[in-house]
């Protein structure tokens, strides 16, 4: 494999680039109008244009990134995340053009994309799940029973869904009529596919994940976990690694379950099977990402692997160069996701020009992302502007990195989750380890940050009070008598 192309813009493919060009790989990017200035554009061996800024007109155009791979000679084509990374009609497409997919096989892609279909692919592997249907519920009288089955309160979830989209939680009877069909229309307009199930609600679940590696030669193995239950929206914002909760015995169970997932449909690649655990440590299947994850970053400082290299090395055929038991965790890792986003707003995106930009350059400090100075955040993509990343020889260590490392980010012209990412790592449930998925709405409001303002000018105006009063009696006036003023 010579040269890659990267079907992605931004953080993650200057991310793949890097590893690409380290492995003597030369890497082309296919960028939107909106790009053309873009980091990674000027990063990339070969740069080509495919299209105008909406991701429709651009990085979703399966045929013409296909047609610009093979014009160039093109041995491979990563995905990244997000956009066409777990389309298996692409996928199978990039290899029937006989260039390598680095990813897993349509097949796969397939399976896991349904949850209704992965639900049916791993039952047999005696995966723990959340109690529910096995299949779409269309009738809502059937959906009663079974709600009145598992008990209240209930998740009715989009079979093909993902980010919280085409999921709602429904508290009492009364309400599920009207939330089905409200899931059921959002699944349609997102996805295209209105296939709903019912699920139990886990109540104060964590939201742990655990990254898997499988070669083509029959090789499973997890490289631990990752701690992902700091979310907006049902999106995570503060991810670490490991979870300050899970025990050797039980990470050691979640990370078996997890390798049965990816055997259940026969995966190959780096993959991110997901869990949530409720608060007695009871663990159960959730979905699996048939991709590289935006937290990958944080199991990368722990383990010393760099996943994307994997990916490649899978992709052309290798076998894994290490076993189980040659991985252990070395230290702590936060990441924080620094998006174009204001926390005090219901975390809506604040798009502007970003005045100033300023990373921080501890050695500790680990960033990833896409931007400079002087560049505007487009409203066509997701608004993350960096990935934040610390690692540490133990928790606290990595938490009072990461703060120090948020306080030394100067970022002017937008709103950002720096000050949320901040917030959350002060707080003491935090820092006790004591949260879950319900951080923001049992701890974070919009009134904390004006309240945090409010007292910051308190602050700086007893201050400047004090500097002039213990100055005033050195303070000289000019005598206007004696002053030699002309009239202008």
């Amino acid at each position: 494999m010579n040269k890659i192309l990267i079907a992605n813009r931004g953080e993650i493919a200057l991310r793949i680039m890097r590893t690409a060009k380290k492995m003597g790989i030369q890497t082309v990017a296919v960028f939107s109008e909106a790009d053309r200035d873009a980091p990674f554009v000027r990063f990339a061996d070969e740069a080509v244009c495919i299209g105008e800024a909406p991701s429709s007109k651009s990085y979703l155009k399966a045929k013409t990134i296909i047609k610009v791979a093979k014009e160039l000679g093109v041995d491979g084509i990563h995905p990244g995340y997000g956009f066409l990374s777990e389309n298996a009609s692409f996928a199978r497409a990039v290899k029937r053009a006989g260039i390598t997919f680095i990813g897993p096989s349509p097949k796969s892609i397939k399976i896991m994309g349904s949850k209704l279909e992965a639900k049916a692919a791993v039952k047999k592997y005696d995966v723990p799940m959340v109690p529910g249907t096995d299949g779409a519920v269309t009738d809502i009288k059937e959906a009663k029973k079974v709600a009145k089955q598992i008990g209240f309160p209930i998740l009715v979830k989009a079979s093909a869904g993902g980010g919280g989209k085409g999921m709602r939680m429904v508290e009492e009877l009364k309400e599920l009529e009207s939330q089905m069909k409200r899931a059921i229309s959002e699944a349609e307009s997102s996805f295209g596919d209105g296939s709903v199930f019912i699920e139990k609600f886990v109540t104060s679940p964590r939201h742990i994940e655990i990254q898997i590696l499988a070669d083509q030669h029959g090789n499973t193995l997890y490289l631990f976990e990752r701690e992902c239950s700091i979310q907006r929206r049902h999106q995570k914002v503060v991810e670490e690694a490991p979870s300050a909760v899970l025990t050797p015995e039980l990470r050691q169970r979640m990370g078996e379950v997890a390798v049965k997932v990816a055997q259940s449909c026969d995966y190959e690649g780096a993959g991110t099977v997901e869990f949530l655990l409720d608060d007695k440590h009871n663990f159960y299947f959730l979905e699996m990402n048939t991709r590289l994850q935006v937290e990958h970053p944080v199991t990368e400082e722990i383990t010393g692997i760099d996943l994307v290299e994997q990916q490649i090395r899978v992709a052309r055929g290798e076998e894994l160069s290490f076993k189980q038991d040659d991985l252990t965790i070395n230290g702590h890792s936060f990441e924080l996701r620094v998006y174009a986003e204001d926390p005090a707003n219901n975390f809506l995106p604040s798009i502007g020009t970003l005045e100033r930009y300023r990373p921080p350059h501890q050695d500790f400090v680990r960033l990833d992302d896409g931007f400079e100075e002087g560049m505007k955040i487009p409203i066509y993509y997701d608004p993350m502007i960096a990935k934040l990343v610390v690692h540490g020889a133990n928790r606290e260590e990595a938490r009072q990195r990461m703060l120090e490392a948020i306080r030394s980010f100067e970022i002017k012209g937008i709103e950002t989750t720096l000050p949320f990412g901040e917030y959350v790592l002060e707080h003491p449930n935090f820092i006790s380890g004591d949260f879950d998925t319900n951080f923001i709405k049992h701890h974070f409001s919009k009134e904390i940050f004006e309240n945090k303002d409010a007292d910051e000018m308190q602050v700086a105006a007893k201050i400047a009070l004090k500097a002039f009063l213990e100055a005033k009696d050195n303070l000289q006036t000019i005598s206007t008598e004696s002053a030699n003023w002309q009239a202008r």
